[in-house]
């Protein structure tokens, strides 16, 4: 007996010394032939005051599902896990066992291949025919390693990258990781700002004239109660070629409002500690000077071609997208302005 059962539980890989198998033999369950194997748990101690005399009172029959090399032939552990008393501090208790948690029919072994199978790109549905257990089985895997991965972060790293990408109900959300390690950041459930760890962005583009000076809010970023003026105080500060970026961005505005062409000259021409980015809009601006001073001293503006793009795309989105071409012309061209205000007789008739 001793010797089979080696043999068993080198061939499982179980190491626990309590389990003691005794027999094997083959069974059809739901049309499909399973292995059997029968083991006893033993209960050697009491498990609170570790004594060795011990009154037992029959046992739990657990059928524990075990992975298996040959996913055609699923194996079950039938385990009677003993039930004692125990004659010195009276506590009813019952063996348990690494291979299994308690009050669990599925084996840790078949958890942890479970798992390793969720690092790959592979279906919850072929995970879970290979292991022989359910998809909701494989789904609780899955959470039970969640909490990992839904920490706050606390820092951010010297160099960012972000964007979005299409997730649960077509939905977008946020996702970050460090440029120079390729390791990400966060991932957060939606893409709205406040949400973002970029929250603050867009004080920084307003003027400094209308930000709130006067009455402090808790920032969760600072954690303390500051003005939107002492945020953004507080960031410029870090960096002088930050603060220069956002000191000639100031001027940038207060010039395109005034429309002072002769002052944005002179901010092109800026010489001062600026960022990369900031330098290369310069250049461009430079490259394309007669077109910004124009744009600064006419009271012309993209807005309105802005505004029927938003239309076009209400449209293409109301007839779930054009495959031809000529149709999305055509669907366009019905709802300008210009020929809503024509008979539509008419068009029939130039048909």
């Amino acid at each position: 007996m001793s010797s089979f059962n080696h043999c068993i539980k080198f061939e499982l890989d179980i190491k626990d010394e309590n389990i003691v198998f005794k027999d094997y033999f083959y069974k059809s369950i739901k049309l499909q032939k399973h292995k059997i194997y029968e083991a006893e748990l033993i209960q050697p101690a009491c498990p609170f005051c570790g004594s060795l005399d011990l009154l037992h009172n029959g046992h739990l029959i657990t059928n524990i599902h075990y992975p298996t090399a040959n996913a055609s032939l699923p194996v079950i552990i039938r385990l009677a896990k003993q039930r004692v008393k125990c004659r010195d501090c009276d506590h009813w208790s019952m063996a348990q066992s690494e291979l299994v948690n308690k009050y669990c029919s599925i084996s840790n072994a078949s958890k942890l291949k479970a798992l390793s199978a969720l690092t790959e790109d592979r279906s919850m549905t072929s995970i879970a025919r290979e292991n022989n257990v359910s998809i909701n089985t494989v789904q609780r895997v899955l959470g039970n390693c969640s909490h990992r991965f839904i920490d706050s972060c606390e820092y951010l790293p010297a160099h960012l990258a972000f964007d979005e990408f299409k997730g649960v109900d077509r939905q977008l959300h946020f996702i970050c990781l460090d440029s120079d390690n390729h390791q990400i950041v966060q991932i957060l459930r939606t893409r709205y700002k406040k949400t973002l760890l970029k929250s603050p962005w867009k004080l920084y583009l307003k003027r400094f004239d209308e930000l709130e000076k006067v009455h402090p809010r808790y920032n969760w970023h600072y954690k303390d109660c500051l003005t939107q003026a002492q945020v953004v105080t507080e960031g410029i500060n870090t960096s002088t070629a930050l603060e220069n970026s956002y000191n000639l961005m100031q001027s940038f505005i207060q010039a395109v409002e005034t429309g002072n062409t002769h002052e944005l000259k002179s901010l092109i021409n800026c010489q001062d500690q600026i960022g990369t980015l900031m330098h290369k809009t310069l250049l461009t601006f430079e490259h394309n000077l007669t077109a910004v001073l124009n744009g600064a001293a006419l009271p012309y503006s993209n807005g309105s071609l802005e505004g029927f793009n938003r239309k076009i795309k209400q449209i293409e989105r109301t007839a779930f997208g054009y495959s031809n071409f000529t149709n999305l012309l055509t669907r366009i061209r019905l709802e300008e302005d210009l020929y809503k205000e024509k008979e539509p007789n008419s068009l029939l008739m130039a048909a």
